[in-house]
């Protein structure tokens, strides 16, 4: 329960074929005058159960953290005022069709003035099309896919950087790092951001003279990658490279081990930006490259309620014993981007801030953030990974490496 907060966390159960929703209320001030103050509404349909619930509970973590610094500072300037943050969450139990009638709600009855989008590109532009529906600026904090940001989409704003930083450096990298590199095998999760990955990387390969010896798409639900992988282990490919999300990568990785079929570089995207990854395949995940969007390393510095990554990562750690992934970083990151347009809007006139969102400049503990015109954040320099030894080392960029890249044990 939040001393300081002004925190609703919210649960949407289906029940006798209607949409039935409980509430739960947390961190109030007790008083009558407290609840009366004029709040900063910001609704978050959640996967908190489900197969999205690892990364829906991140989200959930760093955002009540973030409302909690926020109000214990007073609030968000909004004009000559300081208003609190009143958090308002429905569990959609990762969804689709339920995403978009938790955002429905949450902007007719709760009358929320902001949306924090789920995790994954499919399911934010299924709630980014009712935000822009209602024109209720929507943040998306783990999505990157660019199909994503749809033109039609003014009031969808990104936090990630785009795919395409994230294939052209690795290819590139690991060329330099293992010049015998010369064929790759793909394996993609049919989703919107594991099968942009898996194209992506697939014409990125491609670009920088490496032969696709394999290609190939699973649907979402797969129990059993045998027969794929098995069709991958008769190319003998240099390189692996599979997406998806974090129990598929599991499995594929047990299987592979089953199988026996390994490579000098298996990559999985983003199997080791997750502690869920490692921790759920022990010694099998050494050897395994990722890439991120972030990391705990890099030493940004900035505004906001975290003032550097530093102080983010103590207050995280203090908080969870853990350390925080991207995820966490950039859902962190994506209230500081409320709080700054607020601040150049001096109002809640949402047309007023949808245009001071789309002029965000600011550095936070996150990194740069700026909208591009299709309303993701612009490209950089992203980090490159790899599980050693139990551990998560940056081999790139030069900044932050602690480690050299190794082959496959």
């Amino acid at each position: 329960m939040f001393a300081q907060g002004f925190l609703r966390s919210s649960r949407a159960r289906m029940l006798a074929g209607g949409l039935a929703t409980g509430l739960l209320a947390a961190g109030l001030f007790a008083a009558t005058p407290a609840l009366a103050q004029e709040t900063i509404r910001i609704g978050a349909p959640l996967a908190l159960t489900g197969g999205l619930a690892d990364e829906g509970h991140k989200q959930d973590v760093v955002w009540k953290m973030w409302v909690e610094k926020v109000n214990a500072a007073g609030g968000i300037p909004v004009g000559d005022k300081k208003l609190k943050v009143e958090l308002i969450e429905y569990d959609y139990q990762s969804e689709g069709q339920r995403a978009s009638q938790l955002a429905e709600k949450l902007i007719n009855d709760d009358k929320v003035q902001f949306l924090f989008s789920p995790f994954g590109s499919g399911h934010t532009k299924i709630v980014a099309g009712v935000g822009e529906r209602y024109q209720v600026p929507t943040i998306a904090c783990v999505a990157s896919s660019e199909s994503v940001y749809d033109q039609t989409l003014k009031y969808l704003f990104g936090t990630l950087s785009p795919n395409g930083g994230m294939t052209t450096a690795m290819v590139k990298f690991f060329k330099e790092k293992f010049p015998e590199t010369k064929t790759i095998a793909v394996l993609g999760r049919d989703d919107v951001f594991p099968k942009s990955m898996a194209e992506g990387i697939a014409k990125a390969a491609e670009a920088g003279g490496l032969t696709v010896a394999y290609k190939e798409l699973y649907p979402v639900g797969t129990m059993d990658h045998a027969a794929a992988l098995s069709s991958i282990k008769a190319t003998k490919p240099d390189w692996i490279y599979i997406t998806g999300y974090t129990q598929d990568l599991i499995l594929a990785r047990k299987q592979m081990q089953d199988l026996g079929i390994t490579a000098p570089i298996v990559t999985m995207v983003t199997g080791p930006s997750y502690a869920e990854f490692t921790e759920g395949l022990g010694p099998l995940a050494n050897g395994i490259s990722s890439s991120s969007w972030w990391h705990h390393l890099t030493s940004y510095h900035g505004q906001g309620v975290w003032p550097t990554t530093a102080a983010f990562y103590e207050d995280f750690k203090a908080r969870t014993k853990s350390d925080p992934d991207y995820v966490h970083g950039s859902c962190a990151a994506a209230g500081e981007v409320i709080v700054d347009a607020l601040a150049r809007a001096g109002s809640l006139d949402k047309a007023k801030v949808r245009d001071a969102i789309a002029a965000t400049d600011i550095q936070t503990f996150y990194g740069p953030i700026k909208f591009g015109p299709n309303g993701m954040n612009l490209p950089r320099e992203l980090p490159i990974i790899q599980v050693q030894g139990g551990a998560i080392k940056v081999l790139a960029p030069a900044a932050i490496k602690n480690a050299d890249m190794i082959a496959m044990p």
